[in-house]
């Protein structure tokens, strides 16, 4: 399969039915993808495909051809963070951090479509399941990165 990855374009030697998420970190070795639930439930996984946050170990990596992957690994740009990721540390958000990438991932996807959302859009987009309940945290660094922080 060729896969466009992080802006790479890369011949992949894969099972067209393995689950993206499990291509991104055996194959590819891009393991800031976490592995949670496998259901699609909590969002660890989360990468953007085409800019839309997915949960990607529930979608076979032939599902993903031809369309552009952006994984935590290319959230930052020529090694600045992200303004996400600068909100992350700021407002203190991860504690144990196993859901942060693919909540990274959600937060980026949220912000391209609403620059600034409103609690509820944020309420909306961010699925994930995050065991510290760090999402009071979550929202307010959405909001700082929006440039619309208290």
């Amino acid at each position: 399969m060729q896969l466009t990855v992080n802006g790479k374009t890369l011949e992949v030697d894969a099972e067209p039915d393995m689950p993206l998420l499990w291509l991104l970190r055996d194959v590819l070795h891009l393991t800031g993808t976490k592995f949670g639930c496998g259901i699609a439930l909590c969002g660890a996984c989360t990468v953007q495909l085409d800019g839309q946050a997915v949960r990607s170990c529930v979608l076979p990596a032939s599902a993903a051809v031809g369309k552009q992957i952006r994984t935590i690994e290319a959230l930052a740009s020529n090694g600045v963070p992200h303004p996400l990721q600068a909100a992350w540390i700021a407002e203190q958000v991860p504690q144990c951090g196993y859901c942060q990438s693919g909540m990274l991932m959600a937060a980026a996807s949220l912000l391209a479509s609403k620059p600034h959302p409103t609690d509820a859009e944020i309420d909306a987009a961010m699925t994930h399941i995050c065991r510290c309940g760090s999402y009071q945290r979550v929202r307010a660094a959405i909001h700082r990165a929006a440039g619309s922080a208290a």
